[in-house]
């Protein structure tokens, strides 16, 4: 685990000294799922964190390239089932962040991506002499739209709130309703410019 902590900080470090003005920054936010869906009715959010590249700067923009990874918890406590079950959300996408002349510490964002949401079961099976735990996983996917809004606490450190959206696709077993491919989930946390 510290070889792992060491390596990451090296690495931070070094990337750091190829560029003054470097243009990846890193983050962390608090996932909260909301509305009335399949992952606000069922799920609480545990991390949420992202990686953002800017390509493109332009006066009045900056274009790049984010990848978020979350996860989200459904416990057999919070309900009937008789198992956990953990979802992992991937969103890659194309972001836009706009440069305020006149509110030069926000920053809003829109973006647009791909999300792929995992859903991992654990399910606890008994039997007269052993405990058996077994796992099953199932994918969804579809397209993600991002907005968000970022503030400028230092010129590396900075406070944001973002808003997703989800539109998964679904087999034809499960509904084609709102319910179960609508997904909408608020973010806030903090990010680091490296």
């Amino acid at each position: 685990m510290k070889q792992k902590l060491l390596l990451g900080l090296l690495l931070v470090f070094s990337i750091k000294s190829f560029s003054q003005d470097s243009k990846f920054s890193l983050e962390l936010n608090y996932p909260m799922p909301i509305d009335d869906n399949l992952i606000g009715r069922n799920y609480n959010g545990i991390i949420d964190a992202g990686l953002k590249y800017r390509f493109v700067n332009l006066d009045f923009m900056n274009i790049g390239a984010s990848l978020n990874a979350g996860m989200y918890k459904n416990t057999k406590d919070d309900r009937v089932q008789p198992f956990d079950v953990t979802t992992y959300i991937f969103s890659p996408r194309i972001y836009g962040e706009f440069n305020v002349k006149s509110l030069p510490k926000l920053n809003p964002s829109v973006g647009l991506g791909y999300s792929i949401l995992n859903f991992r079961a654990d399910v606890d099976r008994f039997n007269n002499q052993n405990n058996l735990s077994v796992s099953s996983s199932e994918s969804e996917n579809g397209i993600n739209l991002n907005f968000g809004i970022a503030y400028d606490i230092t010129d590396k450190l900075f406070a944001q709130i973002q808003y997703d959206f989800i539109k998964i696709g679904v087999d034809n077993e499960v509904p084609d309703i709102e319910y179960n491919t609508n997904i909408n989930i608020l973010k806030i946390g903090l990010g680091f410019r490296l």
